[in-house]
Protein backbone atom coordinates (compact mmCIF):
# COMPACT_ATOMS: atom_id res chain seq x y z
CA UNK A 1 0.00 0.00 0.00
CA UNK A 2 0.98 3.76 -0.95
CA UNK A 3 2.55 5.87 2.40
CA UNK A 4 -0.30 8.56 1.23
CA UNK A 5 -3.09 5.73 1.16
CA UNK A 6 -2.00 4.46 4.56
CA UNK A 7 -1.44 8.02 6.01
CA UNK A 8 -4.79 9.24 4.79
CA UNK A 9 -6.33 5.80 6.11
CA UNK A 10 -5.33 6.53 9.73
CA UNK A 11 -5.90 10.44 9.40
CA UNK A 12 -9.56 9.71 8.65
CA UNK A 13 -9.68 6.66 11.22
CA UNK A 14 -8.03 8.66 14.09
CA UNK A 15 -10.04 11.54 13.08
CA UNK A 16 -13.32 9.79 14.10
CA UNK A 17 -11.42 8.53 17.10
CA UNK A 18 -10.09 11.57 18.66
CA UNK A 19 -13.79 12.99 17.99
CA UNK A 20 -15.25 10.42 20.27
CA UNK A 21 -12.44 10.72 22.83
CA UNK A 22 -13.00 14.39 23.29
CA UNK A 23 -16.18 14.45 23.32
CA UNK A 24 -16.26 11.84 26.28
CA UNK A 25 -13.81 14.30 28.09
CA UNK A 26 -16.76 16.78 28.32
CA UNK A 27 -17.70 20.07 26.72
CA UNK A 28 -14.91 22.45 27.99
CA UNK A 29 -14.06 25.64 26.64
CA UNK A 30 -10.06 26.87 25.87
CA UNK A 31 -10.77 29.78 28.64
CA UNK A 32 -12.01 27.15 31.03
CA UNK A 33 -9.22 24.54 31.27
CA UNK A 34 -6.66 23.90 33.75
CA UNK A 35 -2.84 23.27 33.31
CA UNK A 36 -3.73 19.70 33.70
CA UNK A 37 -6.28 19.81 30.96
CA UNK A 38 -4.06 21.67 29.01
CA UNK A 39 -0.92 19.18 28.93
CA UNK A 40 -4.22 16.08 28.47
CA UNK A 41 -4.96 17.47 25.43
CA UNK A 42 -1.55 18.45 24.44
CA UNK A 43 -0.39 14.73 25.39
CA UNK A 44 -3.99 13.29 23.15
CA UNK A 45 -2.72 15.73 19.90
CA UNK A 46 1.10 14.36 20.28
CA UNK A 47 -0.06 10.87 20.81
CA UNK A 48 -2.72 11.19 17.61
CA UNK A 49 0.05 13.05 15.51
CA UNK A 50 2.87 9.95 16.10
CA UNK A 51 0.31 7.65 15.25
CA UNK A 52 -0.80 8.96 11.96
CA UNK A 53 2.51 9.86 10.52
CA UNK A 54 3.42 6.49 11.04
CA UNK A 55 6.19 7.18 13.68
CA UNK A 56 4.54 4.47 16.13
CA UNK A 57 3.79 1.80 13.71
CA UNK A 58 1.80 -0.25 15.95
CA UNK A 59 -1.48 1.39 15.97
CA UNK A 60 -2.62 -0.53 18.62
CA UNK A 61 -0.16 1.09 20.81
CA UNK A 62 -1.22 4.02 19.94
CA UNK A 63 -4.97 3.76 20.72
CA UNK A 64 -4.09 1.90 23.97
CA UNK A 65 -2.00 5.58 24.59
CA UNK A 66 -5.00 7.69 23.77
CA UNK A 67 -7.31 5.56 25.82
CA UNK A 68 -5.30 5.77 28.89
CA UNK A 69 -4.93 9.75 28.41
CA UNK A 70 -8.65 10.01 27.85
CA UNK A 71 -10.29 7.25 30.59
CA UNK A 72 -7.89 8.28 33.36
CA UNK A 73 -8.77 12.26 33.30
CA UNK A 74 -12.50 11.83 32.82
CA UNK A 75 -11.72 9.25 36.00
CA UNK A 76 -9.96 11.74 38.27
CA UNK A 77 -12.82 14.39 37.51
CA UNK A 78 -15.64 11.79 38.51
CA UNK A 79 -13.72 11.09 41.76
CA UNK A 80 -12.98 14.75 42.22
CA UNK A 81 -16.63 15.45 41.99
CA UNK A 82 -16.68 13.32 45.20
CA UNK A 83 -13.46 14.83 46.81
CA UNK A 84 -12.83 18.25 47.87
CA UNK A 85 -9.05 17.39 48.35
CA UNK A 86 -8.97 15.35 45.11
CA UNK A 87 -10.15 18.17 43.22
CA UNK A 88 -7.79 20.76 44.84
CA UNK A 89 -5.02 18.92 44.48
CA UNK A 90 -5.59 17.81 40.50
CA UNK A 91 -6.83 21.52 39.21
CA UNK A 92 -5.81 24.66 42.23
CA UNK A 93 -7.57 26.25 44.44
CA UNK A 94 -8.34 30.04 44.11
CA UNK A 95 -5.37 32.45 45.20
CA UNK A 96 -6.89 36.02 46.68
CA UNK A 97 -4.85 38.85 44.46
CA UNK A 98 -6.73 41.76 46.21
CA UNK A 99 -8.36 41.46 49.13
CA UNK A 100 -10.37 44.34 50.59
CA UNK A 101 -8.89 46.78 48.36
CA UNK A 102 -5.08 45.65 49.25
CA UNK A 103 -2.83 43.63 47.10
CA UNK A 104 -1.91 40.47 48.20
CA UNK A 105 2.09 40.99 47.71
CA UNK A 106 2.60 37.13 48.73
CA UNK A 107 0.01 35.65 46.52
CA UNK A 108 1.04 37.51 43.88
CA UNK A 109 4.20 36.17 44.17
CA UNK A 110 2.55 32.64 44.71
CA UNK A 111 1.29 32.98 41.37
CA UNK A 112 3.72 34.56 39.30
CA UNK A 113 2.02 37.51 38.88
CA UNK A 114 3.70 40.93 38.36
CA UNK A 115 1.58 44.27 39.45
CA UNK A 116 1.59 45.26 35.32
CA UNK A 117 0.51 41.98 34.64
CA UNK A 118 -2.43 42.43 37.43
CA UNK A 119 -3.08 46.25 36.25
CA UNK A 120 -3.31 44.28 32.76
CA UNK A 121 -6.04 41.92 33.88
CA UNK A 122 -7.83 44.67 35.86
CA UNK A 123 -8.44 46.49 32.60
CA UNK A 124 -9.32 43.27 30.90
CA UNK A 125 -12.18 43.87 33.55
CA UNK A 126 -12.91 47.13 32.68
CA UNK A 127 -11.35 48.07 35.80
CA UNK A 128 -8.48 51.18 35.55
CA UNK A 129 -8.48 52.37 39.02
CA UNK A 130 -7.22 49.89 41.33
CA UNK A 131 -8.50 52.13 44.73
CA UNK A 132 -12.52 50.61 42.86
CA UNK A 133 -11.44 46.98 43.67
CA UNK A 134 -12.61 45.42 46.80
CA UNK A 135 -11.82 41.68 45.95
CA UNK A 136 -9.74 40.01 42.92
CA UNK A 137 -9.40 36.57 42.67
CA UNK A 138 -7.75 33.91 40.52
CA UNK A 139 -9.35 30.92 39.10
CA UNK A 140 -7.14 27.81 38.93
CA UNK A 141 -7.80 28.59 35.26
CA UNK A 142 -5.70 31.53 35.63
CA UNK A 143 -8.81 33.96 35.15
CA UNK A 144 -8.80 36.74 37.22
CA UNK A 145 -12.49 37.82 38.61
CA UNK A 146 -12.88 41.07 39.52
CA UNK A 147 -15.97 42.40 42.26
CA UNK A 148 -15.60 46.13 42.77
CA UNK A 149 -16.42 48.13 45.70
CA UNK A 150 -20.07 48.98 46.89
CA UNK A 151 -19.88 52.37 45.32
CA UNK A 152 -18.31 51.64 42.50
CA UNK A 153 -21.14 49.03 41.32
CA UNK A 154 -23.20 50.09 38.37
CA UNK A 155 -26.86 50.18 39.35
CA UNK A 156 -29.42 47.75 38.90
CA UNK A 157 -33.21 47.81 38.88
CA UNK A 158 -33.27 45.83 42.31
CA UNK A 159 -31.08 48.61 43.57
CA UNK A 160 -33.52 51.32 43.01
CA UNK A 161 -36.35 49.50 43.93
CA UNK A 162 -37.74 49.13 40.05
CA UNK A 163 -39.49 45.96 38.77
CA UNK A 164 -38.27 45.00 35.35
CA UNK A 165 -40.11 41.54 33.48
CA UNK A 166 -38.51 38.29 33.33
CA UNK A 167 -36.55 37.41 30.50
CA UNK A 168 -36.37 34.34 28.87
CA UNK A 169 -34.17 33.27 25.68
CA UNK A 170 -35.02 34.69 22.63
CA UNK A 171 -36.05 31.78 19.90
CA UNK A 172 -34.25 32.00 16.76
CA UNK A 173 -37.29 31.58 14.12
CA UNK A 174 -35.48 32.44 10.54
CA UNK A 175 -31.98 30.96 9.90
CA UNK A 176 -30.09 31.92 6.74
CA UNK A 177 -33.77 32.38 5.43
CA UNK A 178 -35.03 28.69 6.52
CA UNK A 179 -37.73 29.11 8.89
CA UNK A 180 -37.18 26.91 12.39
CA UNK A 181 -40.81 25.37 12.65
CA UNK A 182 -38.87 23.76 16.59
CA UNK A 183 -38.24 27.24 17.67
CA UNK A 184 -41.88 28.79 16.24
CA UNK A 185 -43.45 25.91 18.30
CA UNK A 186 -41.76 26.62 21.50
CA UNK A 187 -43.18 29.94 21.35
CA UNK A 188 -46.33 27.98 20.85
CA UNK A 189 -46.69 29.90 16.98
CA UNK A 190 -46.59 28.53 13.72
CA UNK A 191 -45.49 29.39 9.99
CA UNK A 192 -48.76 31.06 9.41
CA UNK A 193 -48.13 34.05 11.96
CA UNK A 194 -44.59 34.06 10.91
CA UNK A 195 -45.71 34.84 7.18
CA UNK A 196 -48.07 37.44 8.38
CA UNK A 197 -45.48 39.08 10.72
CA UNK A 198 -43.34 39.51 8.23
CA UNK A 199 -46.15 40.98 5.11
CA UNK A 200 -46.60 43.52 8.05
CA UNK A 201 -43.03 44.88 8.06
CA UNK A 202 -43.01 44.43 3.97
CA UNK A 203 -40.39 41.45 3.95
CA UNK A 204 -39.88 38.42 2.17
CA UNK A 205 -38.91 35.60 4.11
CA UNK A 206 -35.73 34.76 1.33
CA UNK A 207 -34.44 38.21 2.39
CA UNK A 208 -34.08 37.68 5.86
CA UNK A 209 -30.97 36.25 7.23
CA UNK A 210 -31.89 35.88 11.38
CA UNK A 211 -35.21 36.25 12.66
CA UNK A 212 -35.90 36.21 16.66
CA UNK A 213 -38.46 36.34 19.02
CA UNK A 214 -38.05 38.09 22.37
CA UNK A 215 -39.74 37.12 25.45
CA UNK A 216 -42.82 39.33 24.90
CA UNK A 217 -43.14 38.38 21.20
CA UNK A 218 -41.83 40.95 19.01
CA UNK A 219 -40.48 40.17 15.73
CA UNK A 220 -36.75 41.26 15.07
CA UNK A 221 -35.40 40.59 11.92
CA UNK A 222 -31.74 40.90 9.78
CA UNK A 223 -32.22 40.91 6.39
CA UNK A 224 -29.74 40.09 3.73
CA UNK A 225 -29.89 43.66 2.30
CA UNK A 226 -28.30 45.83 4.77
CA UNK A 227 -29.62 49.50 3.02
CA UNK A 228 -32.67 48.57 3.89
CA UNK A 229 -33.66 50.26 7.65
CA UNK A 230 -36.14 47.76 9.86
CA UNK A 231 -38.45 49.46 12.10
CA UNK A 232 -37.86 48.21 15.85
CA UNK A 233 -40.95 46.72 17.37
CA UNK A 234 -42.76 48.82 19.10
CA UNK A 235 -46.05 46.57 20.45
CA UNK A 236 -45.25 47.30 24.30
CA UNK A 237 -44.75 51.26 23.80
CA UNK A 238 -48.04 51.41 21.74
CA UNK A 239 -49.78 49.05 24.18
CA UNK A 240 -48.70 52.10 27.12
CA UNK A 241 -49.16 55.19 25.26
CA UNK A 242 -53.09 53.65 24.37
CA UNK A 243 -53.80 53.14 28.24
CA UNK A 244 -52.39 56.08 29.46
CA UNK A 245 -54.64 57.94 26.69
CA UNK A 246 -57.19 55.99 27.85
CA UNK A 247 -56.99 56.86 31.34
CA UNK A 248 -56.21 60.73 30.46
CA UNK A 249 -59.61 60.69 28.29
CA UNK A 250 -61.12 59.66 31.98
CA UNK A 251 -60.12 62.42 33.61
CA UNK A 252 -61.46 64.68 30.90
CA UNK A 253 -65.31 63.16 31.00
CA UNK A 254 -64.98 62.92 34.72
CA UNK A 255 -64.18 67.36 34.68
CA UNK A 256 -66.27 67.83 31.67
CA UNK A 257 -69.56 66.05 33.30
CA UNK A 258 -72.16 67.68 35.21
CA UNK A 259 -73.63 64.19 35.87
CA UNK A 260 -72.36 63.53 39.89
CA UNK A 261 -72.57 59.71 39.04
CA UNK A 262 -71.07 59.87 35.95
CA UNK A 263 -68.45 62.07 37.54
CA UNK A 264 -67.39 59.28 40.24
CA UNK A 265 -67.65 56.29 37.86
CA UNK A 266 -64.78 58.39 35.43
CA UNK A 267 -62.66 59.08 38.67
CA UNK A 268 -63.02 55.62 40.05
CA UNK A 269 -61.89 53.69 36.46
CA UNK A 270 -59.16 56.30 36.21
CA UNK A 271 -57.54 55.19 39.27
CA UNK A 272 -57.96 51.76 38.63
CA UNK A 273 -56.22 52.27 35.08
CA UNK A 274 -53.58 54.31 36.70
CA UNK A 275 -52.68 51.18 38.96
CA UNK A 276 -52.55 49.16 36.23
CA UNK A 277 -50.34 51.31 33.96
CA UNK A 278 -47.50 50.79 37.30
CA UNK A 279 -48.61 47.51 37.53
CA UNK A 280 -47.45 47.13 33.82
CA UNK A 281 -44.67 49.92 33.21
CA UNK A 282 -41.79 47.47 34.43
CA UNK A 283 -43.16 44.61 31.45
CA UNK A 284 -43.99 47.77 28.97
CA UNK A 285 -40.93 49.90 29.10
CA UNK A 286 -37.74 48.95 29.35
Amino acid sequence: MPEWINILLRSVAFFIIVLILVRLMGKRQPAGLTPFNYVTYGVIAFITSLVILNVVNNIAFGLVALVVWTMLPIALDLAAMKSKWLHDWINGKPTTLIKQGKVMEENLAQVRLTGEELLRELRAKDVFRLADVEFAIMEPTGAVNVMLKADKKPLTPHDIGKQVSPQTEPQTVILDGNVMDESLANMGLNKNWLETQLAGIGVSLDNVFIGQIDTTGDLYVDLYDDAIQMPQPKVKELLYANLEKCQADLLTYALETKDTGAKDMYDKNAEKLEQLIKKLKPYLLR
